[in-house]
C-alpha cells in the first residue's frame, strides 16, 4: 500500500535522522577502531584512557575540535576557504542517501524500504555526488594561499579524477551482468546460489572488477597507500595545512564519511548487500538482514585499517603510472570480456 504524502514525509525525514545518526557515529568509532587496530599492530595500546577501552575516545575528540580556537590566517582567501571543508562534509554525507541498507519493513499495512530515497540511477548518484567532493579539497588547497596546501589541493584532484576514470569502468561489468543503475535492483540480481550451495554474488564473476574498484576506491579516498594528497614528510598536512578546530574536523570526517560509502557500495555491488543466510523465528529473520550487511560493510572498513597498517606509501609518478597504465587498461579489459560473455 502506498504512503499518503503527509506519512511519507514523516517517514523519510525519521529515516533520514536515523542514518544520519548512525552514519556520523559509525564515522566516530571508525577512527577510534583504526586508532586500536594499528596500535596493537605497532605493539602499543592505542585509545584506553577516556571510557573503558578508550570507548569515549571520540566524544572526548569532538568536543576537543568544538572548543578549539578557530584560526583564519590573514592571508587567505576567506569565502571559498571557509566554504571548501563545508563541500567536502556536504557531499560525503549526502552519497548514503540513495544506499539500501535492507530490503524493507512493513508497519501497519505500509511497506517501508529501508532506504532514504530509491532511485533507479542510485549508483550514477553516488559516483556524481561523490566526484564533487574534489572540489571541497582542491578548493582549499587554492584558497589557503600556502604552497604546501596549493600542492596537496593540486595532487588530490588530479590523483582522484585520474581515478575516477578506473572506479567507473570497473562497475561497468556489474551493471552489464544485473541491467539496472539501481543498487536494490543490482542486489537483487545476485539472490540465489551457484551449485546449489555458491551464493551468486558478482564478486565471483566480476572479480577483476572489484581488484581495480578497491584499487580506484583507495585512491579516490586519499588512503595509504594512495595518501599522497597529504604526505607529511613533504607537504606538512597538505590541502588542510591551514586548517584547524571544526573546519579540520570536516575534512577528517568527510574522508571517514567517503571511506564508509565505499564500503557500502562494494558491499551492494560485490557481495550481495543485506544478502545472507536466514534462520530463527520473524523477529530474528527482520533484523538479520541489517547484521549481514552492517557485517560486511565492517570487514571493508578493517581491511581499510589493515591495508593502512602494512603497506608503504607510493611516490607520486608510481601512484599516476600505476591508474592509468595498469588499472585503467585492466578496466578496459574486464568491461570488454563482461560484454562479450554476456553477449555470447
Amino acid at each position: 500500500m502506498a504512503l499518503p504524502i503527509w506519512l511519507f514525509i514523516l517517514v523519510s525525514v525519521i529515516k533520514s535522522a536515523i542514518v544520519l545518526g548512525v552514519l556520523l557515529t559509525a564515522v566516530a568509532y571508525t577512527v577510534w577502531l583504526e586508532r586500536k587496530v594499528v596500535g596493537h599492530m605497532q605493539n602499543r595500546w592505542g585509545p584506553t584512557r577516556v571510557g573503558p577501552f578508550g570507548l569515549l575516545q571520540p566524544a572526548a575528540d569532538g568536543l576537543k575540535f568544538l572548543f578549539k580556537e578557530d584560526l583564519t590566517p590573514p592571508h587567505v582567501y576567506k569565502p571559498l576557504f571557509i566554504a571548501a571543508p563545508l563541500i567536502a562534509v556536504i557531499f560525503a554525507l549526502t552519497s548514503i542517501s540513495v544506499i539500501p541498507f535492507g530490503n524493507s519493513i512493513t508497519i501497519g499495512g505500509y511497506s517501508i524500504p529501508l532506504q532514504i530515497t530509491d532511485v533507479n540511477t542510485g549508483l550514477l548518484l553516488i559516483l556524481g555526488v561523490t566526484s564533487i567532493g574534489v572540489y571541497g579539497v582542491a578548493l582549499a588547497g587554492w584558497s589557503s594561499n600556502n604552497k604546501y596546501s596549493l600542492l596537496g589541493g593540486l595532487r588530490a584532484s588530479a590523483q582522484m579524477v585520474s581515478y575516477e576514470i578506473s572506479l567507473g569502468l570497473s562497475l561497468v561489468g556489474v551493471l552489464i551482468l544485473s541491467g539496472s543503475f539501481s543498487l536494490r535492483q543490482i542486489v537483487m540480481a545476485q539472490s540465489g546460489y551457484f551449485l546449489g550451495f555458491i551464493p551468486r554474488w558478482n564478486i565471483f564473476l566480476q572479480f577483476i572488477g572489484f581488484f581495480c574498484y578497491i584499487m580506484a576506491a583507495y585512491a579516490e579516498t586519499n588512503r595509504i597507500p594512495f595518501d599522497l594528497p597529504e604526505a607529511e614528510t613533504e607537504l606538512v598536512a597538505g590541502y588542510h595545512t591551514e586548517y584547524s578546530a571544526m573546519k579540520f574536523a570536516m575534512f577528517f570526517m568527510a574522508e571517514y564519511a567517503n571511506m564508509i560509502t565505499v564500503a557500502c557500495v562494494a558491499t551492494l555491488l560485490f557481495f550481495g548487500g543485506w544478502m545472507g543466510p536466514m534462520f530463527g523465528p520473524p523477529a530474528v529473520q527482520a533484523i538479520l538482514p541489517l547484521v549481514w550487511f552492517g557485517a560486511k560493510v565492517f570487514l571493508f572498513l578493517f581491511l581499510y585499517i589493515w591495508v593502512r597498517g602494512t603497506l608503504p606509501r607510493f611516490r607520486y609518478d608510481q601512484l599516476m603510472a600505476f591508474g592509468w597504465k595498469f588499472l585503467l587498461p585492466l578496466a578496459l579489459v574486464n568491461l570488454i570480456a563482461t560484454a562479450i560473455a554476456v553477449a555470447w
